[in-house]
C-alpha cells in the first residue's frame, strides 16, 4: 500500500472544520478524530476499488547490444488480466548507468487489454547493464491510496565500445589499396608477394623489369619489344597479435577517457584494417590472467567478437605479470607475427616488467609498443607566466622526459614505439602498421 499526495491534501483540508467547529479543546479533538477516521475510511474504500497490480502480465523487449553513447528503446508490454481498470504508474528499475531518461510512466489499462511502455536508454558505461524488477502502483478512483507490487522481470543489454576511430578507416583503406596493387605502386624487397606483369612506363624502377617476360612478349604492331615489369603487393595472411594491458595503469584517465578505452579504439581500428588487408588478427586483454580473448575470427565476425569481449573488460587494480606475456603470445602463434602491446610507458619503474620481456618477443616477432600520452602535460610545458605554471611546466617536462627514456629503452631492445593523445593514438598505430607493410617487414 502507498499513500498519495492527494490523501495528504485531503487530511490538510480537515483544518477547516476544526477551526469552524472546534470552539473548545474537546470539540477540536473530536472533530480531528472524526476527520481522520473519515479520511481513513475513504482511503480504504479507494484501496478496495483499485485494480490489483499482481494480476498484470509483463513481457519485456530489449535490444541485445548498443554502442556506448547511442540511444535505444526498452519496451514493456503490460496486460491487465484483472476485472478492473488499472490506473497507475510503472517504474522500470534499470541501473543508473543504463541512462534511462524516463523512470516513471503513467498508464491506464482496461480489463483484458495490453499497453506498451517505451523507455529510452542512453548508457554511459560499458558492460552489462541490467534490470531485475518492475514496480507498479495502482490507484483507486479517488487517488487517495494505492496498491503497489514489485514484479520480477529481468532483462539486460550489453553496452559496447563506441569505436569513434572508425572515421579514420576509409582514408587508411585507400592507402591500403595503393599498397595492395589496385593502384599502380611498386614495392620491392624482402617479404613482398609478386602480383602481376605490366608494360614499363617512364618512372618505373628498372630493377622491376622482368627480362624473361619481355623476351616472351611479341609486339604485333611491329613497334619493337615492350619492356615488362613486375608489380608487387604486401604479403597476406600474416599474423597480428594485439595484447592490451588491463592492469592498474589502464584505469588512469587521460583527457577524460580511461586508458583502456583508448586501447580498445586503437585495437578495433587496427583489426578492421588488418583483416581487410588479408592478415589474421588475434586479440588478448591480459594482466595476470586473460580477461578477454578472440582467436580465429575474420572479417565482420572479428570486430563483432572483439567488441563483445571488450564490453565486459574493466581495469584490474593489480600489476601486470609481464613475464607471462611471451607464453601468452606463443599460445596464439609460433610463427613470426606483428605483436602490438598497448600499455603505459609513463614511468621507467612501472615499465621495468615490460622491458624485461621485450628481448624474448623481439627475437621472434616484430614488436610495437603503443601508449597514450597526456596532452595536458604537453600543454603545461608551454605556459610559464606564473610561479604555479612554472612548477606545472617542470612537471610536464619531467613526464615527457620519462616517456622519452622508456621509448629509447624499448627501441634498444628491438621494439618500436607509437605514442599519441587519445584521439591521435588509433590513427598513428594504423599508420605505423601500413608503414611496416609497405617496407615488407610483416
Amino acid at each position: 500500500m502507498a499513500v498519495t499526495g492527494r490523501f495528504v491534501a485531503f487530511l490538510a483540508i480537515g483544518a477547516v472544520p476544526i477551526v469552524l467547529l472546534g470552539r473548545t479543546q474537546e470539540a477540536a479533538a473530536l472533530v480531528l478524530l472524526a476527520w481522520v477516521l473519515l479520511s481513513a475510511l475513504c482511503g480504504m474504500l479507494d484501496l478496495s476499488l483499485a485494480a490489483s497490480p499482481r494480476l498484470l502480465a509483463v513481457n519485456r523487449a530489449v535490444p541485445e547490444r548498443v554502442r556506448l553513447g547511442e540511444t535505444v528503446t526498452s519496451e514493456l508490454f503490460i496486460a491487465n488480466r484483472g476485472e478492473r481498470t488499472l490506473r497507475g504508474i510503472v517504474r522500470d528499475a534499470w541501473q543508473p548507468s543504463a541512462g534511462a531518461t524516463i523512470t516513471r510512466t503513467r498508464i491506464t489499462i482496461p480489463p483484458g487489454e495490453r499497453r506498451r511502455v517505451a523507455i529510452p536508454l542512453t548508457p554511459f558505461r560499458r558492460g552489462e547493464r541490467r534490470v531485475e524488477q518492475v514496480t507498479v502502483r495502482s490507484f483507486g478512483p479517488l487517488g487517495l491510496w494505492a496498491r503497489q507490487a514489485t514484479l520480477t522481470y529481468p532483462g539486460r543489454i550489453r553496452v559496447l565500445p563506441p569505436f569513434h576511430s572508425r572515421k579514420h578507416l576509409p582514408s587508411r583503406l585507400a592507402r591500403l589499396r595503393e599498397l595492395d596493387g589496385r593502384t599502380s605502386v611498386m614495392v620491392r624487397g624482402q617479404g613482398t608477394e609478386f602480383d602481376s606483369l605490366r608494360e614499363y612506363v617512364r618512372g618505373d624502377d628498372v630493377r622491376s623489369i622482368d627480362w624473361r617476360a619481355t623476351a616472351r612478349r611479341n609486339d604485333p604492331s611491329g613497334a619493337g619489344q615492350k619492356l615488362m615489369v613486375r608489380t608487387w603487393r604486401p604479403e597476406r595472411d600474416r599474423r597480428v597479435v594485439v595484447l592490451i594491458d588491463s592492469g592498474r595503469t589502464s584505469a588512469a584517465r587521460v583527457d577524460d577517457e580511461p586508458r583502456i578505452d583508448t586501447a580498445f579504439e586503437a585495437s578495433l581500428l587496427l583489426a578492421a584494417l588488418a583483416t581487410r588487408a588479408g592478415d589474421r588478427v588475434d586479440f588478448l586483454a591480459y594482466d595476470r590472467r586473460a580477461r578477454g580473448r578472440v582467436q580465429g575470427a575474420t572479417g565482420a565476425d572479428l570486430l563483432s567478437r572483439m567488441v563483445d569481449s571488450m564490453a565486459l573488460i574493466e581495469p584490474e587494480l593489480i600489476e601486470t605479470d609481464w613475464s607471462a606475456v611471451p607464453g601468452q603470445v606463443r599460445t596464439v602463434t609460433s610463427q613470426h607475427a606483428l605483436v602490438v602491446l598497448i600499455t603505459s610507458i609513463d614511468a621507467p619503474g612501472a615499465s621495468r616488467g615490460l622491458l624485461s620481456v621485450l628481448p624474448q618477443l623481439s627475437r621472434r616477432h616484430t614488436v610495437v609498443v603503443a601508449s597514450v600520452t597526456d596532452p595536458a602535460a604537453l600543454q603545461a610545458t608551454t605556459e610559464r607566466d606564473s610561479r604555479e605554471q612554472v612548477y606545472r611546466a617542470a612537471s610536464g617536462e619531467r613526464s615527457l622526459l620519462e616517456v622519452a627514456r622508456v621509448s629509447a629503452a624499448i627501441r634498444r631492445l628491438g621494439g618500436e614505439v607509437v605514442t599519441g593523445a587519445p584521439t591521435e593514438l588509433p590513427p598513428a598505430l594504423v599508420d605505423h602498421y601500413l608503414a611496416l607493410k609497405a617496407a615488407g617487414r610483416l
